[in-house]
């Protein structure tokens, strides 16, 4: 029966190129699932056999480890990213949320005095 050892929600596109080589490299028997059309369920790679999972999940956290140090060293090589420069980086992203966030806040405030009136 099929297991699921990697679900691939939130999962940069470059890591789960990695994680699909890694398994073919090493002549795990896997298949994968895509995530629906309307983003309600997530794609995952599965192993064909249940019985290879322990092999598969040392071999995955291994690579998990290498790739969390290897993120930790960019951190500390160019610094953490902050507000601004996310703003910077992705307008198209912060704007809306940080609308809303403005939104919800006014609509919060101003709601029990516009009832009380």
């Amino acid at each position: 029966m099929a297991k699921l050892l990697f679900n691939l929600r939130n999962v940069p596109e470059d890591e789960a190129d990695e994680v699909r080589q890694l398994l073919t490299t090493h002549g795990v028997d896997w298949y994968e699932t895509r995530p629906g059309p309307w983003g309600i369920s997530n794609g995952g790679l599965w192993l064909r056999d249940a019985a290879a999972y322990p092999g598969a999940r040392r071999l995955l956290d291994s690579y998990q480890d290498s790739r969390r140090e290897q993120a930790r060293e960019d951190v500390r090589q160019h610094g953490r990213e902050g507000f601004l420069d996310l703003l910077r980086r992705r307008p198209g992203y912060v704007l809306p949320r940080l609308a809303a966030i403005v939104a919800i806040l006014l609509l919060v405030l101003a709601l029990p005095w516009m009832l009380l009136r």
